[in-house]
Formats: structure tokens, C-alpha cells, sequence
């Protein structure tokens, strides 16, 4: 009875300390290893440029700080740059390193492999020398599948989200191609300076234009579904994923800028698509909103089929390992099926993709900590399918037929439905942290920078 009632007390203490605990004061040091600040900076580069968080870069990068014995280490990272400094104490000066981020390409086998790294450094299994050889390893490496299949897949996640939303053969067939050669169109754009805008811009305008062409043409599928697929192949899941992360953790700059890219991605998409929808009314081409696609009121084994294929073709597109790619399909098959019962239940789109996404954002972040590795590659394929291509296409047919107040009313649904799914996924992925086995002591609830109660101050 007495222990019970001092654990009781003990626990009582530390929930009502409001206080966060000092940092440690440091003994003086000699010497500042320069070899491990740019191992440090080195690392935290390529995170950030093979897609992952602010806040895991900021992690990963502190830890390595302190696997190496880099004194009082301070690191600031935001969306284009890293600074890393080290004061040796007393009266010398710090040690300060940057690193500019000029390319960001998502490679999430990168991020496995780089994590791997830094839990290895973390318990001394690496000396410094080791841990450079090892980064310049992953660098040079090569992705898991061929250059061919990446562009393949983009053509994949358009044919399957066709099949989604109720198209056929000649639907998954014209997303296929239309995507591809939006793509391939994007990449020729890249390689002579076109900015990323006009890219985005280029893609969309011709996957709809194609759409356009073959329906004119009298085939039976509808625009509207070649449009939703080949839509989705480039709507930004993965930034919105990492905005809606930073802006959770804090890390407001980088949230502010990775959010911003989301809305310059998206009005490319939405710009190339009014072009080619305002031409395509006015050349008489039967474009109705009444013929837009929508979730199916049955469960169906095709469209579960399809959204994993979503799911599967948006994990390759993203480089994920090959071991990941069956989860990837599994959770876009769950995240549909989940929706599809909250649509029956006649559950409104916003709070379903919410529900949906934290649901999936408890498991694939209960995997990721279980395999030790990133949650990123995990959940951006998972919650591909419930991307909203298809309140895109309505807002900008919408616009173009005459009905600027329904249009404005879809973009903000299609907006609503993005963050939802960003804010689900990571909601997720906080209970999950509040659920683990950590213990109550207060280093280890004021640990994270995000978990401090600062109530705006």
C-alpha cells in the first residue's frame, strides 16, 4: 500500500510540473571535430531532399551531433538550408556549418537507408570514417527499380484512379497514355529551365486535352474520369503530408513554404485544366457536370483492386523500398474501403478522408516504429486514393459553364479534403506517441521541441 501510494505521488509531481528541465550545463572542450559537422550537415541534406519532415531532419541531425560529441550543438533547418553550430565553450568562438538545399528529389528508399545510418551511429556500431563511407555509399546508390518503371508509374496511378471512379478499359487506357506523355512533356520542359509552375501547368493541360480529344471522338468513357486519373498522378500528396507535419511540430517557416508549394502546385494543375476546359466548352464539346464520377454507393472488389493499385503505382513513383510496396497497396485498398463505408453512412467527404487518414495513420506509423524506419514512405502512397481529382475537375467545369459560385464552393472542397487527409495522418501518428511506452519522467515529456505548452507566447 505505501509503494502504491509514493508512485502515486510521484506521478502526481511530475504531471503537475509545468517546468521544462534546464538543458545540461557542458564541460569546456579543445576541440570541434569540422569532419562531424559536415557529416551532420551532410545527412540532413539529404533527408530533406529525398522528402522527409523538418522535424525528423532536426532529429536525425541532433543525434548524430551527439553520437559524434559535438559540444552544446545548435541546428537550424528549414525548407532550403541547414545550419549546424558547435561552441567548444569558455571563451572560444562556435563552429558553424550551412548547407543549401538546390535539388529536392523524393527517393524514400534514401530515407531508409539514411535512418538505418543514424540508428547504427546512435549506439557507436560506426566510427566517423565509417559513417562518411557509408553516406557517400547511399549517394552514389541506386534506386530499387529502373528509371523506365518510374515513368511507368505515373501512367499507372492515372489508369487505376480511372478505374476508381468507374471508368473501363478505354478510361485506364487513355489515363495511361495521357499521363505518360504529360510527363515525358514535364521532364523535356525540366531539362531546358522551364520552371517547376509551367511543368505542372504543361501535364495537366495535355492529359485533359487528350481526354477532351477522345471523347469528341464518340468514345463511351467520360472525360470527366480520364481527367480525375490523370489528375491524381499529379496532385502534391507528399508535400501536403510534410506541410501539414511542420506545421504541427512548429517549425512554422518550413511549414509556411512547404504549404505555399502545395498551392503553386495545385494552381498549375487547376490553370492547365481551366484552359483546356474553357476551350472545350467553347468549342460546343460536351463537357456536363452532371457526368462527374463519384464514390460508389456498393462495395466493390474492382474498385478495391483499383485503389490498391493507386496505392502500389504511387509507392514506385515515390522509390519506396520494395519491402514497403505491400503495405502500400494494402493501406490504399483499407483507406477506400473505410471511406466508402463512412460515404453509406452518409458521413460528410471532409470528416470521412479525416477519419480514413488518422485510421491509417495509426497503422502505418505502428509499422514504421515496429521496423524502425521512416512513416513517410508508409502513409503518402496509403492516402493516395482519396486525393481529390475529382472536386478539381467539378470546380473547373464549374468556372467554365457559368457556375463561378459552385466552383468556388468545389476548389475550397477540394482544399478542405487535401488538408483533411494531411492533418488525419499525422493526427495518427500523435496517438500513436502518446500511446507508446515512454514513461512519465519530465525530460521525456518535454523532449520534443512540439510537445512545449508555449500557448502562442
Amino acid at each position: 500500500m505505501g509503494r502504491a501510494t509514493e508512485r502515486l505521488r510521484r506521478t502526481w509531481h511530475v504531471l503537475m510540473d509545468t517546468t521544462p528541465p534546464e538543458p545540461p550545463e557542458d564541460e569546456p572542450s579543445e576541440v570541434v571535430s569540422a569532419r562531424a559537422i559536415d557529416l551532420v550537415l551532410r545527412v540532413g541534406e539529404l533527408l530533406l531532399a529525398s522528402g522527409e519532415t523538418t522535424e525528423r531532419v532536426n532529429e536525425a541531425m541532433l543525434g548524430l551531433a551527439v553520437a559524434y560529441e559535438l559540444p552544446r550543438t545548435e541546428v537550424q533547418v528549414t525548407f532550403t538550408s541547414l545550419l549546424v553550430s558547435a561552441h567548444p565553450g569558455g571563451s572560444a568562438l562556435p563552429v558553424t556549418g550551412s548547407r543549401a538545399i538546390r535539388r529536392r528529389t523524393p527517393a524514400y528508399w534514401r530515407l531508409m537507408e539514411l535512418h538505418e545510418l543514424i540508428h547504427d551511429a546512435a549506439i557507436g556500431k560506426l566510427d566517423l570514417e565509417e559513417a562518411h563511407e557509408r553516406l557517400a555509399q547511399i549517394k552514389r546508390g541506386r534506386g530499387p527499380y529502373p528509371p523506365w518503371l518510374l515513368v511507368m508509374s505515373f501512367g499507372l496511378i492515372a489508369a487505376s484512379a480511372g478505374v476508381l471512379v468507374g471508368g473501363g478499359p478505354v478510361v485506364a487506357a487513355t489515363a495511361f497514355v495521357a499521363t505518360v506523355i504529360g510527363d515525358r512533356t514535364a521532364a523535356a520542359l525540366a531539362r531546358r529551365g522551364i520552371a517547376e509552375f509551367f511543368q505542372l501547368l504543361a501535364a495537366s493541360s495535355i492529359g485533359a486535352s487528350i481526354a477532351v480529344l477522345v471523347v469528341a471522338m464518340g468514345s463511351p468513357g467520360r472525360v470527366s474520369t480520364v481527367v480525375t486519373g490523370a489528375i491524381l498522378a499529379l496532385l502534391p500528396g507528399r508535400p501536403l503530408v510534410a506541410s501539414i507535419q511542420d506545421g504541427i511540430t512548429g517549425d512554422l517557416v518550413s511549414a509556411a513554404a512547404r504549404l505555399l508549394e502545395v498551392f503553386i502546385m495545385l494552381a498549375a494543375i487547376v490553370a492547365g485544366l481551366g484552359v483546356v476546359v474553357y476551350f472545350a466548352v467553347q468549342l460546343d464539346i460536351d463537357i456536363n457536370v452532371s457526368d462527374l464520377p463519384s464514390s460508389p454507393a456498393v462495395f466493390s472488389p474492382v474498385a478495391v483492386l483499383a485503389a490498391a493499385g493507386v496505392g502500389l503505382a504511387f509507392a514506385v513513383s515515390l522509390a519506396v523500398p520494395k519491402n514497403v510496396l505491400f503495405a502500400a497497396a494494402i493501406g490504399g485498398a483499407l483507406i477506400w474501403s473505410i471511406h466508402v463505408r463512412l460515404h453509406h453512412w452518409e458521413v460528410a467527404p471532409v470528416f470521412s478522408a479525416a477519419i480514413s487518414a488518422v485510421i491509417i495513420g495509426i497503422l502505418a506509423n505502428m509499422l514504421a516504429r515496429r521496423r524502425r524506419a521512416p512513416v513517410l514512405p508508409y502513409v503518402v502512397p496509403a492516402i493516395s486514393p482519396l486525393l481529390p481529382g475529382t472536386l478539381l475537375y467539378r470546380a473547373m467545369v464549374e468556372l467554365n459553364t457559368g457556375d463561378p459560385q459552385g466552383g468556388v464552393l468545389s476548389l475550397i472542397g477540394a482544399l478542405s479534403v487535401a488538408l483533411a487527409l494531411g492533418a488525419g495522418v499525422n493526427l495518427g501518428g500523435e496517438l500513436v506517441r502518446a500511446f507508446q511506452h515512454v514513461g512519465l519522467s519530465a525530460s521525456g515529456r518535454w523532449a520534443r521541441p512540439a510537445a512545449r505548452r508555449t500557448r502562442g507566447y
